[in-house]
């Protein structure tokens, strides 16, 4: 991968380990900026490991992998801060922190991603709030929120940076069915801004309402799916 490369993710015959155990091998495959990509398979399938080898959670042991210009096969624990600026990440159960304003929340990792100036911090939440529909709840405490909007502050928590990639792990696991599809929506128009996006889930019904390109975790090896074109 080159910095002039529009591939933001590449493993190539990678092993994916929770401590000794292999969970995934022989993975190969390639995210390109701006694609939109569900990694589909059941709880233990492997979703969830290989989304935390590629945040550098997991080292990878075996096979070659890149993404947002980190070679992780080389990844330093010194470097994973860094790798974590260029990603954005979502998880199932928010994680949120419960004692303080969406706008707090949001504030909270500006500083713990050293923004200094207090203007542009403002206008940098304002601005991810106003993406994810919550402009009038930023003073809002966290219980005062539904799920779907929970969720909503975790991905504008996720944008903060400006990521190159979204990994975001079964986002919808705690939603209705009407709020899973406006999550998806959300992060369909995410990608389309130019951002590779990949979400884990093993909701298919998500999938067929929203097709797009779908890779299958199923005994321990990844197999891309045929998209159907409309």
């Amino acid at each position: 991968m080159t910095p002039t490369s529009d591939v933001t993710i590449k493993l190539s015959n990678a092993s994916i380990y929770q401590d000794k155990t292999l969970i995934l091998h022989r993975v190969n495959f390639e995210v390109k900026k701006g694609e939109f990509i569900y990694l589909m398979g059941k709880t233990g399938s492997g979703k969830s490991s290989l989304l935390e080898t590629l945040y550098g959670e997991l080292p990878l042991k075996e096979g070659e992998g890149h993404i947002a210009e980190f070679d992780l096969k080389k990844l330093k624990k010194k470097q994973i801060p860094q790798l974590r600026r260029k990603l954005g990440i979502i998880f199932q159960d928010f994680q949120l922190l419960t004692d303080r304003s969406v706008k707090d929340n949001l504030f909270f990792v500006l500083h713990a991603t050293n923004w200094k100036d207090r203007d542009s911090m403002q206008k940098r939440v304002n601005d991810v709030l106003d993406k994810v529909g919550l402009q009038t709840k930023g003073f809002k405490m966290p219980h005062e929120l539904s799920g779907g909007e929970q969720q909503r502050v975790s991905i504008a928590r996720a944008l903060l940076n400006d990521p190159e990639i979204i990994l975001a792990d079964e986002p919808t696991g705690n939603l209705d069915p009407e709020t899973s599809e406006d999550i998806i929506r959300l992060l369909s128009e995410i990608s389309r801004a130019g951002r590779s996006v990949i979400v884990a889930t093993h909701n298919i019904l998500l999938v067929q309402r929203f097709p797009s390109r779908t890779i299958r975790c199923e005994k321990g090896e990844m197999i891309e799916e045929t998209v159907k074109n409309d």
